[in-house]
């Protein structure tokens, strides 16, 4: 590909055709797409969709546009507007690096808290027919705003988010930490990961060895130098859709509550010295006996 971003959208397309081939179902047969990345515009999905035919909704909302999409997949479904949906995320560390933060050439360094923009793309499909693995439960979350001013820690940004998320879950349900195989955020990385279990202690959730991280999953951070771990639209897309949904289908975990976290800056906001509110969807993802 003769550009970054027409690398990013040949692996959504890819993506798609590989999950149509799959689920055995052609272009025609889709009623819906939600797509979305991390390029102004979300482009790299528009391009990536362009030649499907397929209704399209491109979206943006940061790391948690895979759990955006999904949610809004199953409602589709569940108010029966579609029978089939296609929902896809995707991000590139070279696009976002460009976009985002300095050109690859220029060298710059990391700080300990930063994160490493996933080169992935994600795409999964819902339809209305029962199966053994289906979405249960949704939340959708509030813009959370701390304040939070430095770029290079989203995950601090983005952890108040998902105890705001995690805390209304817990009250509105009656369900405890200890009901599910795993808790899953994407991404917050080490660091938001870190504080977002030291909040959640303050309203009294202790979160014990099942809350993990997509962020924290996707890199060996130690071995692979990557900071704080990795990030972007496609880093839970490719987490959820590959590890997750394997220990679904084999039976090793039964339930899954997956919380997409989103970071909301834009370049503008913060060359003007915005603060940066986050975001964070909760999916509870269960299969049958």
């Amino acid at each position: 590909m003769p550009t970054w971003e027409q690398a990013e959208s040949e692996m959504v397309r890819m993506a798609c055709e590989t999950l149509m081939a799959k689920g055995k179902i052609r272009p025609d047969e889709v009623d819906l797409v939600f797509a979305g990345d991390l390029i102004n515009q979300c482009t790299v999905s528009t391009f990536g969709f362009a030649e499907s035919k397929i209704p399209y909704f491109g979206r943006y909302s940061a790391c948690s546009t895979a759990a955006e999409g999904l949610t809004l997949g199953g409602v589709a479904i569940e108010a029966e507007h579609a029978c089939k949906v296609i929902t896809a995320a995707s991000s590139h560390f070279c696009t976002a690096e460009r976009q985002y933060r300095f050109p690859i050439e220029y060298g710059s360094q990391r700080t300990p808290t930063a994160q490493h923009t996933v080169t992935g793309a994600g795409c999964f499909l819902l339809d209305n027919s029962p199966g053994q693995i289906y979405l249960n439960q949704y939340l959708v979350g509030s813009i959370v705003d701390y304040g939070a001013t430095d770029v290079n820690n989203m995950g601090g940004s983005m952890a108040p988010a998902v105890v705001d998320t995690l805390v209304r879950f817990f009250m509105e349900s009656t369900l405890t930490p200890d009901d599910f195989d795993l808790i899953i955020t994407g991404d917050l990385g080490s660091e938001g990961h870190s504080i977002s279990r030291e909040m959640l202690e303050t309203h009294g959730i202790v979160m014990k060895n099942n809350y993990l991280d997509c962020g924290i999953l996707i890199y060996d951070i130690e071995k692979q130098d990557m900071h704080a771990g990795g990030s972007g639209c496609g880093c839970s897309a490719v987490v959820m859709g590959s590890y997750v949904f394997d220990q679904l289908q084999q039976g090793k975990m039964k339930d899954v509550l997956f919380i997409g976290t989103g970071s909301l800056q834009s370049p503008i906001t913060v060359m003007q010295k915005q603060s940066i509110p986050g975001i964070a969807h909760l999916l509870r993802i269960t299969r049958s006996e």
